[in-house]
């Protein structure tokens, strides 16, 4: 069964992503281990940098897990974060104001940026494919 997530990160992070690859949660590996091939994600960007006050509060990128894979990048250092492979697809930002009321983790709820902390949470389809319209993406 085809599940669809939203990943939380910078813009800036997110796009690195672009090279073919996700990860979460700073490299954490326990989120990703529920991620399977086949499953779409999007990723939301409330700011263009990590921990930036330039505040963008858009979708940035939209595609769909690869295979099963789960490996560890090198960063440098001691840093190697967990990932998963991505095929994105081509999308231009969208911001989610505009989509507040059509989305339905939104629809309603003055505080819909709670759920963004976990940094990955699960979607229902229509709402991955109201994304995938408005950034102009199809995946």
């Amino acid at each position: 069964m085809t599940r669809y997530w939203i990943a939380v990160a910078s813009a800036e992070h997110a796009r690195r992503g672009r090279e073919g690859f996700m990860q979460v949660n700073h490299g954490k590996k326990a989120p990703l281990q529920r991620i399977r091939a086949g499953d779409g994600v999007t990723y939301y960007s409330p700011a263009e940098t990590i921990g930036g006050k330039d505040r963008l509060q858009s979708f940035t990128t939209i595609g769909r897990v690869r295979d099963e894979a789960l490996y560890q990048g090198v960063m440098g250092g001691d840093f190697t974060p967990w990932r998963r492979n991505v095929d994105y697809a081509e999308a231009n930002d969208a911001p989610i104001a505009p989509l507040l009321e059509r989305l339905e983790f939104t629809r309603g709820k003055a505080n819909w940026g709670y759920q963004m902390r976990f940094g990955l949470f699960e979607i229902s389809e229509s709402d991955f494919r109201t994304i995938a319209t408005a950034m102009g993406a199809e995946v």
